[in-house]
């Protein structure tokens, strides 16, 4: 758990709310099941990195308060974000999309 997470509190599948999302993403580099990782930066940048190749985008909260993200040049989704909790321990985040509902895990590293 990142340094930026320690001594904050979170139950496993809970929402992350609109406030702690700049926290909860940039708490550290986030490692998916498929071994991709991703860096959320405080400036709203975001790289993704797959197989070798890295993806540059941003991250922001929409006026909803939701965790949204932009690729170049036209790609914008929007995610509900869950704490993942293990032994009380904050773990990773469960990103949904807000369209389509699919799910991934982000671990941190």
């Amino acid at each position: 758990m990142s340094d930026l997470l320690r001594g904050f509190r979170a139950e496993d599948g809970a929402a992350v709310a609109a406030a702690d999302i700049p926290k909860a993403v940039t708490a550290g580099r986030l490692v998916y099941a498929d071994g991709a990782t991703q860096v959320f930066a405080t400036d709203g940048r975001t790289t993704y990195s797959e197989r070798g190749s890295d993806s540059v985008g941003e991250w922001y909260i929409d006026d909803s308060g939701r965790f949204c993200s932009f690729w170049p040049p036209s790609y914008r989704a929007c995610y509900a974000l869950r704490w993942m909790v293990e032994d009380e321990r904050i773990v990773g985040l469960r990103f949904t999309g807000v369209r389509d509902g699919v799910t991934f895990d982000g671990r941190y590293e």
